[in-house]
């Protein structure tokens, strides 16, 4: 639950940096409550998404594919969301 908290400059600021410090091989794992990719499923993810706004005024939670195109603009090769219990889902990329 890191990504979450932050604006669009900084979520992509820590994936660069991730990958940057990862070998080759190596994995970034995000695990959040990931709202689905037509935004419609997972209420908890949404609701979230709402509060990090309300908190932080530009901070949201974010699908599985804004993840994986973050991670593709910064050289991740592949990317894969994992549902784990409950409204959590391990969001993670290769490099």
């Amino acid at each position: 639950m890191i990504l979450h908290d932050w604006n669009l400059e900084k979520k992509k600021h820590l994936i660069r940096a991730a990958y940057e410090a990862l070998p080759p091989g190596g994995a970034l794992v995000a695990i959040e409550a990931l709202i689905d990719d037509a935004r419609r499923e997972n209420v908890q993810g949404l609701l979230m998404s709402l509060n990090m706004l309300i908190e932080f005024g530009d901070a949201f939670d974010y699908s599985g594919a804004d993840f994986g195109q973050w991670c593709g603009e910064v050289g991740f090769q592949r990317f894969e969301v994992i549902h784990l219990a409950g409204p959590s889902s391990a969001a993670v990329a290769y490099k």
